[in-house]
């Protein structure tokens, strides 16, 4: 494998099914792009981590990586906890080139999905 990867980034939980809507998001993505280099990883509480999954693309031969983290809401952990997680990680691995994007829970589209489902009834 090379070339480009996205990981899609969750906090993570100790519930196996919380994980469930990241992975769906990941199938799609692989079937929607057959070929594409698409992985999870989370900040805590359940593998793979971030830093795991960047050491696994490495090794693989990716050469730029995508960090799509998947909130909704940006609090402490990604304005400040993240940024510098990626910015160590890009460091650590200085053939990877790490592009973080902005959290999801941030893109208009997003947001517009949300609000179509949230007032679905409405008359």
């Amino acid at each position: 494998m090379t070339g480009h990867a996205i990981v899609l980034l969750a906090h993570g939980s100790r519930d196996p099914l919380w994980r469930r809507p990241i992975e769906a998001v990941r199938e799609r993505i692989a079937q929607q792009h057959p070929g594409a280099v698409v992985c999870c990883a989370y900040l805590e509480l359940c593998p793979p981590s971030l830093p795991d999954t960047l050491a696994a693309l490495a090794g693989q031969g990716s050469c730029s990586v995508r960090i799509v983290p998947m909130f909704l809401g940006a609090g402490r952990h990604v304005r400040e906890d993240l940024p510098c997680m990626v910015a160590h990680l890009a460091e650590q691995h200085g053939t990877l080139a790490l592009h973080l994007q902005a959290p999801i829970g941030e893109d208009e589209r997003l947001i517009a999905l949300m609000a179509s489902i949230a007032s679905d009834d409405i008359a």
